[in-house]
């Protein structure tokens, strides 16, 4: 019975006749250095160089990059969306990727690691919106039903019909209301504007799929890719390459990673107080304070002014005790939270991240926001150990 078995798996090691191995693109093996003459051998000996000022030369390699700038511009014009996706398929690989070493730092192969990684990623996001999204669908529709109610009692106010009175809004808004509903393009304009948010919803699924499958890619080749990347520097020049690489897409995942941490505290504490203080639609107002929370620096006073906003409903004390309370938090997130989890992450000074998530936002939206200090922290760890170390030998 051994000996059967034994034979069954060296038939199974047997390639199937006719079939060959997968072709796998791979880096040409690093040459030694070779001395002048060395090569002759081999490909024959190289002409004479022809002169970089000779007319024809400059204007050929002037024509080749005014053409080269014009492709570029005109292939990330057409390609934003897709560049966008990249981006943050990128972001999301890079966060992942020091949990995948910190698998294999406990003897566990890569790719069991990439699958554990993403696996966990999927089943928490799918579980996060499987349970919240049948609340967030009842607290709004909660909130389309109970507009008429707000709208009513704000228009019976004493405050409105002062207004009224004074300046004839009610009859103007009636006015207004009709001219709109008679206008065929105003109809046309809803109609337009519903079907072009469900294509919104549609692309933004397809973007979300593509996104993982891009970070499931990034994340299996990412020795690869930065094999290849090192590998487009000088000899010379690569062991400082590699270590400033290393280091800016170290801290990259670890800032991810870190600002996943704060965002869910930071989301938790206000529900928690939401929660306590009886303010209404708690687990969407939570929902949207975990994604402005990914938003460094402003993010966090953003969420408070909207839940701020919706605690007026209940009564200005307890907006004021919200208020407090959350304010409160940030300063110990701030000083006691963030340091520690953030510790390995990047470290950019103030005025420089509130201008670069500016910036971020005004180029790229949300998106260029939370990519913003990263990018910012990259730049700077370049310029202190390339730009300054080589001013100060001269």
């Amino acid at each position: 019975m051994q000996a059967r078995l034994a034979s069954v798996a060296r038939k199974l090691r047997q390639p199937i006749p006719g079939a060959r191995t997968r072709v796998r693109f791979e880096m040409p093996p690093e040459e030694e250095h070779l001395e002048p003459g060395q090569d002759e051998d081999r490909f024959g000996s190289p002409g004479p160089k022809i002169s970089a000022q000779h007319p024809l030369y400059v204007g050929f390699l002037g024509t080749a990059g005014v053409g080269a700038a014009l492709l570029l511009y005109y292939i990330g014009i057409n390609t934003a969306q897709l560049l966008l996706w990249i981006v943050a398929a990128l972001f999301i690989a890079l966060g992942l990727d020091p949990v995948v070493r910190w698998f294999e730092g406990r003897k566990l192969p890569r790719p069991a690691g990439i699958l554990i990684a993403v696996s966990a990623l999927v089943l928490g996001v799918a579980g996060f919106f499987a349970t919240l999204i049948p609340t967030i669908v009842e607290q709004v529709s909660e909130i389309v039903r109970q507009a008429p109610d707000w709208i009513r009692g704000f228009l019976d106010s004493d405050f409105f019909r002062s207004l009224d009175s004074q300046f004839g809004v009610r009859e103007r808004i009636t006015a207004e209301l009709d001219k709109f509903v008679k206008n065929p393009e105003a109809m046309g304009g809803i109609f337009g504007g519903v079907v072009g948010f469900g294509s919104t919803v549609a692309n933004g699924i397809f973007g979300t799929l593509i996104v993982l499958v891009l970070s499931l890619y990034f994340l299996a080749a990412l020795p690869s890719m930065k094999k290849w990347a090192y590998r487009l520097a000088p000899r010379s020049r690569r062991p400082r390459v590699e270590a400033l690489s290393e280091a800016i897409t170290r801290s990259v995942g670890n800032y991810v990673i870190g600002q996943a941490c704060v965002a869910l505290l930071n989301a938790l504490f206000a529900f928690i107080v939401m929660s306590i203080l009886g303010i209404p639609f708690s687990v969407l107002l939570a929902f949207v304070v975990a994604l402005l929370a990914f938003i460094p620096l402003v993010g966090g006073m953003i969420a408070a002014i909207v839940v701020i906003l919706v605690a007026l409903t209940v009564g200005w004390q307890t907006a004021v005790i919200y208020a407090i309370c959350y304010f409160a938090y940030l300063q110990f997130e701030a000083y006691f939270i963030s340091p520690r989890i953030m510790q390995r992450a990047v470290a950019v000074p103030g005025a420089v991240a509130v201008i670069s998530v500016i910036a971020g936002g005004s180029l790229l939206g949300v998106l260029g926001a939370l990519i913003a200090i990263p990018t910012a922290a990259a730049i700077m760890l370049l310029i202190k150990e390339v730009f300054i170390a080589r001013q100060d030998r001269h």
